[in-house]
This record gives C-alpha cells, sequence and structure tokens, in this order.
C-alpha cells in the first residue's frame, strides 16, 4: 500500500528491486530494517503508511526523484522492461495521490 486507499500491484521481483533501490538509501535505519526483513523473508507487502513518519517521507522523496532513472540504467534489457518501468512510473504517480480513488 502506497497510500490509504492507493495499493500498488508488480511483480515480485520487481517489488523486490524497489526495496533493495530504498534500503541502501534510507537514512531511517528502522525503515532500512523493516524493508530488510520483508526482502528477506519473502513477505511480497509493504503498508508504506505504517512506516515511521521519517522513513515513509524519505521513502516518497526517492520514489520520485531517482526510482525510475535507476530502473532505466539497472534493469536488464528484454521485453518485460517496458511494462516493468510502466509500473514504477504508476508507483511514483501512486506517492502523490491521498485517499481513496
Amino acid at each position: 500500500m502506497v497510500r490509504p486507499g492507493r495499493d500498488w500491484q508488480a511483480t515480485g521481483g520487481l517489488f523486490e528491486w524497489t526495496l533493495e533501490y530504498l534500503i541502501p538509501r534510507l537514512d531511517d535505519r528502522k525503515t532500512a530494517d523493516r524493508l530488510r526483513l520483508v526482502v528477506a523473508e519473502n513477505l511480497g507487502s509493504l503498508w508504506i503508511p505504517d512506516l515511521p513518519d521519517a522513513g515513509r517521507e524519505q521513502i516518497y522523496a526517492l520514489l520520485r526523484s531517482d526510482l525510475v532513472a535507476a530502473a532505466r540504467r539497472e534493469l536488464p534489457e528484454g521485453p518485460a522492461k517496458s511494462d516493468a518501468l510502466t509500473q514504477l512510473r504508476e508507483l511514483v504517480a501512486l506517492t502523490w495521490v491521498e485517499g481513496p480513488s
């Protein structure tokens, strides 16, 4: 869940890649540890609104700043890359939306 009532759906691989992108960039250790746990335990979901305020706002800022460009650089070339970039753009858009649709 990105915002209350705003979910982002992605493949397990893209979800994990997104968390791995965020973890080393987070200043808030508690939030980074929570994301590490989600990846390590293969939990497959994260409720950003439940994270500490500082971590949540930093996640939104990181997603907005360089996520899509990093994915363009780092994700392997292939037929799925275009769809992955579209999904990541959708995730970024959700960071700006408040409340249910």
